[in-house]
């Protein structure tokens, strides 16, 4: 950001200056509580990097600055899972497994590939009417915890958490809470 020299993609001075993260809430449809770290507009740039090599260490940098301080200062006392939204990899990572990896602690074990989309459709610029009419279909595959955290990089409209919720739900996961790493509707 500073164009400085710096062995990280990121250097820690402009992570202290600008990657900062603060605390928004929001709610879902049915009243499902999601946390967000960042504004959109201030990490839109970052977020654009998800699909090419250099995404996997802005991704880290930017999970690591958020999600993983919230992991460490969660104090709940039951052991909960993290699981991220479609975490199957599109080219050769996965952007949210990165993000619920990293909430991996004492007290939240992330678990991989139990939420995958079947329908991959895009949603970059659409409206949520085209949203609401190509769902995700989420394929949910088994896993024994109950309390779960649902987890990706970013909502907009809600339609994906939203869905997400409903199957975990129906399955009859408890879903404590969702993170993202930024709401678009922050201004």
């Amino acid at each position: 950001m500073c164009e400085s020299l710096s062995l990280k993609h990121i250097c820690k001075t402009c992570q202290i200056e600008y990657l900062t993260p603060s605390l928004y809430k929001r709610h879902l449809a049915d009243g499902t509580l999601v946390l967000s770290f960042y504004k959109y507009n201030d990490i839109k740039d970052l977020l654009h990097t998800k699909h090419t090599d250099i995404g996997f260490y802005i991704y880290n940098i930017l999970a690591k600055n958020s999600l993983k301080k919230f992991a460490e200062n969660f104090t709940l006392e039951e052991k909960i899972v993290s699981i991220a939204v479609d975490d199957n990899p599109n080219e050769k990572y996965s952007h949210t497994a990165i993000l619920s990896k990293i909430l991996h602690s004492s007290r939240i074990k992330s678990l991989h590939n139990k939420l995958i989309a079947k329908n991959t459709v895009s949603y970059s610029g659409k409206s949520k009417a085209y949203r609401l009419s190509n769902p995700r279909n989420f394929q949910l595959k088994k896993f024994k915890q109950k309390s779960v955290i649902v987890v990706d990089d970013i909502i907009t409209t809600g339609s994906t958490l939203q869905e997400a919720v409903n199957i975990l739900k129906a399955a009859g996961k408890e879903v404590l809470f969702c993170l993202t790493l930024c709401d678009v509707s922050q201004q």
